[in-house]
């Protein structure tokens, strides 16, 4: 969903903020905010959002004769 229509504004993912820390933002436009916080200001930059990890699989399930042909 990192180009979805409707983002949610969040200084961690706009273009003129940089991470500082966890729960901190510099905003290029608003100088030092939290990360939540939302301004008028906000364009969205995808390359900012960190995806989510995929779950591993279980393949504790599978026994041998499945790999075989």
């Amino acid at each position: 969903m990192l180009f979805r229509k409707k983002i949610e504004r969040d200084c961690t993912y706009c273009a003129f903020g940089a991470k500082i820390s966890e729960d901190a933002v510099m905003c290029q436009k608003c100088g030092v905010v939290p990360a939540s916080h939302q301004c008028r200001r906000f364009r969205y930059d995808p390359m900012k959002r960190v995806p989510v990890a995929a779950k591993p699989q279980d393949f504790s399930k599978y026994d041998e004769r499945d790999y075989s042909l």
